[in-house]
């Protein structure tokens, strides 16, 4: 799935992203409201991973999505 089209279904894949990151609450999702950049500091604020390792993870996530 592009990421358009995760920006276009943002609610219906706010609990999938929650499931893969359960660190983010509702109104960081609610707040970054589909934009893979502030999702990448987010995940990168949190869990205090390189920006590489969160790309790698956005994108394996990205790439499971139907």
């Amino acid at each position: 799935m592009n990421w358009d089209r995760i920006e276009g279904n943002w609610k219906q894949l706010k609990g999938n992203i929650q499931q893969q990151w359960g660190k983010l609450s509702d109104d960081h999702l609610d707040v970054i409201a589909g934009k893979r950049e502030q999702l990448s500091g987010k995940i990168q604020e949190l869990y205090g991973i390189t920006k590489d390792e969160t790309e790698k993870q956005i994108a394996d996530w990205q790439a499971s999505q139907k």
